[in-house]
């Protein structure tokens, strides 16, 4: 028996961007992402594992060693939209977020279940690790661009910030590819 379990749910991929290592979280904007076990080479978020942050605060002191479940930035068209519309903008470009993967047509996609997989054709398979908090790091990227508009992106992303996940099985993602969504096949917790 199976513990997960395929969904109706078929997205595409309509945006791929590469966060270069560096101080600024914009992505540039890219037709291919060769996904390794490490994440996506010569990224910001690379590696089997990353320094701890205030993500995991109450857990470790800041700095600490741990494994990295934060390799790539899943966002939803759907959900980048209603961001644009809370902040007041035609639109959002997702590279503002340091985004590596875009998707379209998941319904509430930030919350899907942590464990979840999204399963290109070509085997690439991305474990979704939890939400993506929304943080004042993209505020700083739309500021740049669009004066005032900066200080609005956390309100407005708050439950649509997408997810973070980390590279299960390796392969190529390109603009255009469909990714399944399979869950975990357990009941919600109710404690």
């Amino acid at each position: 028996m199976p513990f997960l379990r395929e969904t109706e749910y078929i997205a595409e991929v309509t945006w791929l961007g590469h966060v270069p290592a560096g101080k600024s979280l914009r992505a540039t904007p890219v037709t291919c992402l060769e996904l390794g076990f490490e994440g996506v080479r010569g990224e910001r978020h690379e590696g089997l594992n990353r320094a701890s942050c205030v993500r995991v605060g109450n857990l470790y002191p800041k700095g600490t060693e741990i494994r990295n479940v934060r390799q790539v930035s899943v966002l939803s068209v759907e959900e980048l939209e209603e961001i644009a519309t809370n902040m007041k903008l035609d639109d959002l470009d997702p590279s503002y977020l340091g985004a590596s993967i875009v998707l379209k047509g998941i319904p509430d996609f930030s919350h899907i279940p942590p464990s979840s997989r999204l399963q290109a054709d070509s085997g690439a398979t991305i474990t979704v690790d939890m939400e993506n908090a929304p943080c004042v790091l993209p505020g700083r990227e739309i500021e740049a661009d669009h004066a005032g508009h900066g200080v609005a992106f956390k309100p407005a992303a708050q439950g649509r910030r997408g997810v973070t996940a980390w590279v299960e099985r390796p392969g190529p993602l390109r603009v255009e590819d469909r990714m399944r969504l399979f869950v975990p096949d357990q009941k919600g917790w109710a404690p």
